[in-house]
């Protein structure tokens, strides 16, 4: 028996509404127009059924807090760190403007590691987002707990002066600079007040990273808008992204992609070619 076993199988049901307003923010933060035939871009649904914890019931990262009580979805991992490791996401049916949705949410599995940073707790959660005709979004969401920064560690990530991006190999490239209201924006968007993404006084003393932190569902929505400019709204069927260094604020962010087969290879670099994001992505058949 694991220690966190009795949080494996544990449900949690969310309900929202895809209202005009929040879909207006979300195209504005992209700087992008909406489509035409009233469906709902691929990377909304992560503005849907977000957590709403009470302030009064934040824990110091800005998280809500979690405890050992039977109505604690998340387990009260005591690692203080924590990051949105990885997604892998299907798409079945595009979102509709209005419509009602619900999110089922279950743990799925809780895993313990040792490495070179330390304690790793890495919890595995599975959501199903339902629109009114039937499922429309699957994914599989990996959290990971870390131990505490040192006090006197080195800023993360490091910087790399005599290192470089190269766009050669890739098919499309897009740059652009994260900036500290796309951060707020999408923050506000997400519910998110993980305070890495916003407080550069505590990123920098308690979390140890050099700047604010770009959310890696932020730099996964980007990747997304990048698939889109190339081959129109929803147009894939799978989207699986995993984080492998930390995308600073005001610093350039390349995104890349180009297909092999039947597969999308999607990338984003930091500007010294340090690879801050690995995706993968296919593409809906012409009959789905």
């Amino acid at each position: 028996m694991g220690v966190w076993d009795a949080w494996i199988g544990r449900e949690e049901v969310r309900t929202d509404r895809i209202d005009s307003g929040l879909a207006a923010r979300w195209l504005a933060t992209l700087d992008r127009d909406a489509p035409s035939n009233g469906n709902v871009p691929q990377g909304l649904h992560w503005c849907l059924c977000v957590p709403d914890a009470a302030t009064a019931q934040l824990g110091p990262d800005g998280h809500p807090t979690r405890d050992d009580g039977p109505e604690s979805f998340l387990p009260p991992v005591p690692l203080p760190r924590r990051m949105w490791a990885s997604s892998k996401v299907d798409f079945f049916a595009p979102l509709q403007m209005g419509e009602a949705v619900t999110r089922t949410s279950r743990v799925q599995s809780i895993t313990e590691k040792s490495g070179g940073s330390g304690q790793l707790v890495f919890v595995d959660v599975a959501h199903e987002t339902f629109g009114e005709p039937g499922i429309a979004v699957r994914e599989v969401q990996s959290i990971v707990y870390r131990e505490a920064a040192a006090p006197d560690a080195a800023f993360s990530p490091p910087v790399n002066a005599m290192g470089s991006f190269d766009a050669e190999g890739w098919s499309k490239h897009r740059m652009l600079v994260p900036t500290e209201p796309l951060l707020f924006r999408f923050s506000a968007l997400t519910f998110n007040s993980h305070r890495i993404h916003y407080d550069l006084p505590y990123t920098q003393v308690e979390e140890r990273y050099r700047g604010l932190v770009v959310h890696g569902p932020l730099t996964a929505t980007l990747l997304l808008d990048l698939a889109r400019r190339e081959f129109g709204d929803n147009a894939l069927a799978h989207f699986s992204f995993r984080g492998l260094s930390p995308a600073i604020c005001g610093e350039a962010l390349h995104l890349v992609m180009r297909e092999s087969g039947d597969e999308i290879e999607m990338a984003a670099f930091a500007a010294d070619g340090r690879q801050v994001t690995a995706a993968t992505a296919q593409r809906k058949q012409p009959n789905a």
